[in-house]
């Protein structure tokens, strides 16, 4: 689901009259935050489309990634509130997109080896599958996507989203800290 619902960007004249209305903005770092966010609902949108050809949506699709073990490329288990975490979704979330990969044959709940209480939730053969199926198409799509920048630019772009992506972090703990007025 894209974020920016905005087909055509402002210009920057525009950008630069909205701040005569508006101190606060900042044309430069509106301009650039539109585009960021427009770049990742395009990207988004390339991965969401490949996805929908193999029935199966973005968070769905992210749970399964999250229980492939990178290291040996096979399944391994995880709890419902580790993938929650890994995926920062809520756990309700998480049970509800549980929910309906189990009832999908994709995933399979289980008691946790080490914890009764817990379950534990891994693949099954159906799912490895269908990430088999997947995957190859799905890294190519990320290399289209990245094929207009150099292997300096890739690497550049990379610092200049790490930046931004500490700062939101600090924005938020930052906003989640500081008391609300109540009502």
């Amino acid at each position: 689901m894209p974020f920016l619902l905005i087909k055509n960007l402002p210009r920057y004249d525009c950008l630069l009259d909205a701040a005569k209305l508006f101190p606060d903005l900042d044309p430069s770092a509106c301009e650039v935050f539109l585009h960021l966010m427009q770049a990742g609902d395009e990207a988004f949108r390339v991965v969401d489309a490949h996805l929908a050809e193999h029935h199966i949506s973005q968070g769905r699709f992210m749970v399964l990634m999250q229980l492939i073990n990178k290291s040996t490329n096979c399944a391994q288990s995880r709890t419902p509130a580790e993938l929650a975490d890994l995926s920062h979704v809520t756990r309700a979330t998480m049970t509800g997109l549980i929910d309906t990969l189990e009832r999908d044959g994709l995933v399979k709940r289980e008691p946790d080896p080490n914890d009764r209480r817990m379950m534990s939730v891994t693949l099954t053969p159906k799912a490895r599958s269908l990430m088999q199926a997947i995957l190859p198409a799905h890294f190519q799509r990320m290399a289209a996507l990245m094929k207009p920048l150099s292997e300096a630019e890739r690497k550049t772009l990379v610092q200049l989203l790490s930046k931004i992506r500490q700062q939101a972090t600090g924005m938020i703990v930052t906003d989640s800290a500081t008391p609300q007025p109540a009502h």
